[in-house]
C-alpha cells in the first residue's frame, strides 16, 4: 500500500510528477465541496495548510462522497535527518489502517463508529464579505471550494457531492456530510477506517488566524452520525489509535512516495523552520471513485 521513491536525483516537481504515475493510473482534479489546493506545477498542488498547524492522521477526501483511491507526495525540499534515526521536523507520518481498524472495533468507541457513522459540518465563509479584510477565522470561502461565484451552482456541486446545504448569515455556506466511518476496500475485500478527527474543529489548534476560535465557531466541527458530539476522552482514544501504529517518512529531497487512501492515513506535527531552511512537498491525487460505505458481509 505505499511506495517509497528514493535516490532519484530529482529536484523538478514535474519530473518527480512522472515518477508518481508509475504508479497512479489516473490523476483527478478537485471537485466541489473538497478543499481545493492550489497549483505549484503542472498537476502537483501544494499541500495546503500552514507548516506551524498540527495535520493530524486523515485520509484525503473522507468528508465528501467522491475521494480519491491513491496520494503521491513529492520532495523538492527537507530538512535535516536526525543521525540518531529518529524521525525528522519535516517527516510525514503514515498509519496502519488495516491495525487501527481491527484495535478500534475491539473498543466501545470503536462499535459507535459503525453503528452511528460520522457526520463532517463545514463551516464555508463568502470571499466577498471579506474584501479589504484580514482574513480572521477563515479556511476556506465557498466560491474557492465550489470553484463558482454564482451561489446556486454552488448548491448544485455540492448536492453532487452528497453534502446537505443552508444558506446563513453574511452568504455564508454550510455543508453537513453523513456517512460511514469505514469504507470498503475492494482491493482487500474487508471494511477500514475512513474517518479520523483531522476534520473535527481541533484541526485549528494550531492555526494561524483559527486557533482563537472557540470550537463552535470553527470553520470544520464532526460529530457521530446522530449528532451528539465526540468526547474528549473518545477523541483522545481515536487520537492515540492512529499515533500507535504510525511511523515517518524522512524526506530527502527527490523523494516520491505513493500511498492507498484506504491503507494509510497520513499526517505530520507542526513544523517551525530555522533560518534558512525550507520544506516544500508537492501533492499529486489520482484514481477518484465514488464512495460505497461498508458492506455488512465484509467485518
Amino acid at each position: 500500500g505505499l511506495v517509497h521513491v528514493v535516490n532519484t536525483g530529482l529536484d523538478d516537481l514535474g519530473a518527480q510528477r512522472l515518477v508518481a504515475k508509475h504508479v497512479i493510473d489516473a490523476e483527478m482534479r478537485y471537485d466541489g465541496g473538497s478543499n481545493p489546493r492550489d497549483d505549484i506545477a503542472p498537476n502537483v498542488y501544494e499541500i495546503g495548510a500552514p507548516l506551524a498547524a498540527w495535520l493530524h492522521y486523515h485520509h484525503e477526501m473522507a468528508y465528501v462522497s467522491r475521494s480519491t483511491q491513491v496520494i503521491a507526495f513529492l520532495a523538492q525540499r527537507t530538512l535535516p535527518i536526525p543521525t540518531d534515526g529518529s524521525a525528522s521536523r519535516g517527516a510525514t507520518f503514515v498509519s496502519d489502517s488495516i491495525a487501527v481498524t481491527d484495535a478500534i472495533l475491539q473498543t466501545d468507541l470503536g462499535r459507535k463508529l459503525r453503528d452511528l457513522g460520522v457526520c463532517y459540518h463545514r463551516n464555508l465563509t463568502d470571499r466577498d464579505a471579506f474584501e479589504d479584510r484580514v482574513e480572521y477565522g477563515v479556511y476556506n470561502h465557498w466560491q474557492k471550494s465550489f470553484g463558482t461565484d454564482e451561489p446556486a451552482e454552488a448548491e448544485l456541486r455540492a448536492v453532487a457531492q452528497g453534502l446537505k446545504i443552508e444558506w446563513g448569515a453574511d452568504r455564508q455556506l454550510f455543508t453537513r456530510y453523513y456517512c460511514d466511518a469505514f469504507e470498503y476496500d475492494p482491493r482487500l475485500g474487508r471494511n477500514v477506517l475512513y474517518s479520523s478527527l483531522a476534520d473535527h474543529g481541533m484541526w485549528f489548534d494550531t492555526w494561524p488566524l483559527v486557533q482563537h476560535l472557540p470550537y463552535a465557531e470553527r470553520p470544520l466541527h464532526m460529530t457521530f452520525g446522530d449528532g451528539t458530539e465526540i468526547s474528549d476522552a473518545e477523541r483522545r482514544q481515536w487520537l492515540d489509535l492512529y499515533g500507535t501504529f504510525g511511523t515517518p517518512i524522512n524526506w530527502r529531497p527527490g523523494d516520491v512516495a505513493v500511498i492507498c487512501n484506504y491503507r494509510f492515513a497520513h499526517g505530520r506535527p507542526g513544523i517551525t523552520l530555522a533560518d534558512g531552511e525550507e520544506r516544500v512537498l508537492g501533492v499529486v491525487l489520482g484514481d477518484q471513485y465514488d464512495r460505497v460505505g461498508v458492506r455488512q458481509d465484509a467485518w
